[in-house]
């Protein structure tokens, strides 16, 4: 595996985001203790590969599709009511809330290997703002469609 494409679904917190939007994670914060394993002295920013990024901003772009490109958080509690609860880190201008990015982007890195991930908004975290089950179901074609032009597009490469 030379590259890697996480699709998948992610809760709004930046207030411009609407429902199915796309969010292609330039880096991904993390209340994990995942980095731990690597016995790192500091903290790791894991970050997506910036070829993958390019590539699928370009193509988004070209598409017309709603995409933004910033901070994901990965989070091993999607929903949570605690103090920290994703207020904080809209304030610090992250995007989007998913659970895998931050791993998959430090393993990426580990290995050597080009990692990317792209969600569609399926849920707000500050409107009551959901996809219905039914909508889960078929409303994510943009999503794997940039997913795979991506792929190809990078084989070619």
């Amino acid at each position: 595996v030379e590259n890697i494409i996480r699709i998948g679904t992610a809760g709004a917190l930046a207030d411009e985001l609407e429902l199915m939007d796309l969010v292609l994670g330039m880096g991904a914060c993390t209340d994990s203790n995942f980095m731990h394993q690597y016995g790192l002295d500091g903290s790791f920013a894991p970050i997506a590969d910036w070829t993958l990024l390019r590539t699928a901003a370009e193509l988004a772009a070209a598409r017309g599709l709603p995409v933004r490109v910033g901070n994901l958080l990965s989070t091993d509690c999607f929903y949570t009511d605690g103090e920290h609860a994703p207020g904080a880190w809209k304030k610090m201008g992250v995007l989007a809330v998913e659970m895998e990015a931050a791993g998959l982007y430090a393993t990426a890195a580990r290995a050597g290997r080009r990692a990317l991930c792209m969600c569609s908004v399926s849920d707000h975290f500050s409107r009551p703002q959901k996809l219905s089950p039914e909508q889960r179901q078929t409303g994510f074609a943009n999503m794997m469609k940039l997913a795979l032009e991506t792929a190809v597009k990078m084989a070619a490469l």
